[in-house]
């Protein structure tokens, strides 16, 4: 079961592709677009995620940072980051396997990767938004654009 929104969204630290550890409370005071994404090097979730980099200027600025998480290890996302140009956060969830998407409730014990889900965190801290989607539907930033303008 996902988190309901107006609840506060559970922090975390999670290696990014370059080896750094980020938390989601270093982003306190902007919103936050957190994108699960459920592998790496898959056709879903790059045009996903090439969608945000391609948007980056609605969807990482002075008011909002993208952040994408998957259960892929460090290794693995910097070879994607890197060929792709994601200069957001993407974030290995890796060890312990699933334990940020199981917070969150998108974790799929099942196939051990996170649904897609995305949850746009208020400067506070705050769920304000979300959206979870199957393993092959992929989402739309036309949604998160909606839910940008709703804060």
């Amino acid at each position: 079961m996902t988190l309901d929104i107006g609840t506060l969204a559970p922090d975390f630290s999670l290696k990014d592709q370059h080896g750094v550890a980020r938390s989601l409370s270093e982003f306190r005071g902007k919103a936050v677009l957190l994108t699960f994404i459920p592998f790496a090097f898959t056709g879903t979730c790059t045009t996903e995620l090439c969608e945000l980099r391609d948007s980056q200027a609605e969807f990482t600025n002075d008011a909002v940072q993208t952040v994408a998480i998957t259960c892929d290890s460090p290794f693995t996302l910097k070879e994607w980051a890197t060929g792709e140009g994601f200069t957001y956060p993407v974030l290995s969830d890796f060890w312990p396997h699933g334990a940020t998407a199981s917070a969150y409730g998108v974790f799929n014990a099942d196939f051990g990767c996170a649904l897609r889900g995305t949850f746009l965190i208020d400067a506070d801290g705050v769920i304000r938004w979300s959206v979870v989607n199957g393993l092959g539907d992929a989402r739309s930033t036309d949604d998160y654009r909606a839910a940008l303008a709703a804060l």
